[in-house]
């Protein structure tokens, strides 16, 4: 196991997504930062951070919290009362 160091950070994310992202944590029995953390490695490499299992229970959890963005929303995404 590889020896890192970590720093605390404060993060805004859509309130939805976090839940989701929370229950998959759950789901996966770890916590969210080691999700993120995955998630982030995953992607830097060009890879799927998720087995066609765990994306079954995340479309599920989206169902659940109604989470209805998607990648292409990513780019245009705004907080409310904010100007465009």
């Amino acid at each position: 196991m590889k020896k890192i160091e970590r720093t605390q950070t404060g993060l805004r994310i859509e309130k939805r997504m976090l839940k989701v992202m929370k229950g998959l944590a759950e789901h996966l029995e770890c916590s969210l930062a080691e999700v993120i953390e995955g998630m982030i490695l995953h992607n830097f490499e060009g890879k799927s951070p998720f087995s066609e299992n765990t994306l079954k229970k995340i479309a599920q959890l989206k169902e659940v919290y109604d989470l209805d963005l998607t990648a292409a929303d990513a780019h245009g995404l705004s907080d409310e009362g904010e100007a465009k």
